[in-house]
């Protein structure tokens, strides 16, 4: 018999608090008003050679001079906590152990918000964290679904079906209302009426575009991949679907260049390609039933080799200093 979606999220086991509503009290209250900022790098006067900012370099370092026989000052760096090797197909490890530690390690996870509707036109809305950009041109997604296709979610009957979607961007301002779309409701239960966002239809594909999203693409499936287990051979264990992305929605008032100058005087529309965070206010996944907000940012130039070889004295200074050497 089928596993069903809520023996499935049982088993996972995502929740840590047997009451939340408990725990969430004790924390304080969300703050509208805290507004996207930039703040200076880790280490501003970082140069080029000295690895990490917090002395992790440093250490591991030391240790491997400690395990040559070389000899570290003392107090010069600090000890670094040894890591571990997990094989992910070791006996007796569960699936769930690696699903709970690459969700908790790969982070943050943009979050991607998929409206599909079904041959008779049945509406489903659902959240998928294993969500990513991949290329530009053409724009192409690509989305992960938990189960094979003899278990698949009503969000990939649905895209397999009709080969259409939208994937909606979840920002702040409706972060309760699209968490409520990942209940574990049964066929035939509407995500629209329980979440009460809107609905908007959409020019090129049947599947409407959350009203509330500040940005959205409208998608057609290129291709699917199903993966089978290392551990169970035999067992569907997850769907790939590549979608490409033909039209773009995105509200007016969030992009950064809306508006540039026309040499006149004047102003006319922009190229309208870079959204303002101070608007969108993306939320991405984190770990277990964790959220993160983006509040911080933090920006660093790419850095042009003919520059650097140039402030650090030319190419010979650079390799004095080992900053220069052959790949191995």
């Amino acid at each position: 018999m089928a596993e069903s979606k809520t023996d499935a999220e049982s088993h996972v086991r995502r929740n840590p608090h047997p009451d939340f509503k408990s725990v969430e009290s004790y924390r304080p209250p969300f703050d509208h008003n805290r507004q996207f900022s930039f703040s200076k790098t880790p280490a501003p006067d970082w140069e080029l050679g000295s690895g990490s900012n917090d002395g992790t370099t440093a250490g591991l370092r030391a240790a491997r001079d400690d395990s040559e026989g070389k000899q570290t000052p003392d107090g010069e760096a600090p000890s670094v906590a040894p890591h571990v090797s997990i094989d992910p197909y070791e006996p007796g490890r569960p699936a769930v152990s690696n699903y709970k530690l690459l969700i908790s390690a790969i982070v943050p996870r943009p979050i991607g918000f998929i409206s599909t509707t079904s041959a008779a036109g049945d509406r489903n809305l659902a959240p998928f964290s294993y969500t990513n950009v991949v290329n530009h041109d053409p724009p192409v997604f690509t989305v992960g679904f938990a189960g094979g296709f003899d278990k698949a979610k009503d969000t990939l009957r649905n895209l397999t079906e009709t080969r259409e979607c939208t994937i909606n961007i979840i920002s702040e301002h409706y972060l309760e209302a699209a968490n409520a779309c990942s209940i574990n409701a049964p066929l035939g239960v509407s995500e629209w009426a329980l979440s009460g966002l809107t609905p908007v239809e959409c020019i090129s594909v049947k599947a409407p575009r959350v009203g509330e999203a500040i940005f959205s693409v409208e998608g057609r499936l290129m291709d699917t991949k199903q993966f089978e287990s290392r551990a169970d051979p035999g067992k569907k264990t997850g769907v790939l679907a590549i979608i490409e992305g033909v039209r773009f929605w995105a509200r007016e008032d969030a992009f950064e260049d809306n508006e540039e100058a026309d040499g006149k005087g004047g102003k006319k529309l922009g190229p309208r390609s870079k959204l303002d965070p101070k608007v969108l206010r993306p939320v991405s996944r984190l770990g277990g039933i964790t959220y993160g907000r983006m509040v911080d940012g933090i920006e660093l130039p790419r850095p042009d080799y003919a520059e650097v070889v140039k402030s650090v004295g030319g190419e010979s200074e650079a390799e004095r200093k080992g900053l220069l050497r052959g790949k191995v």
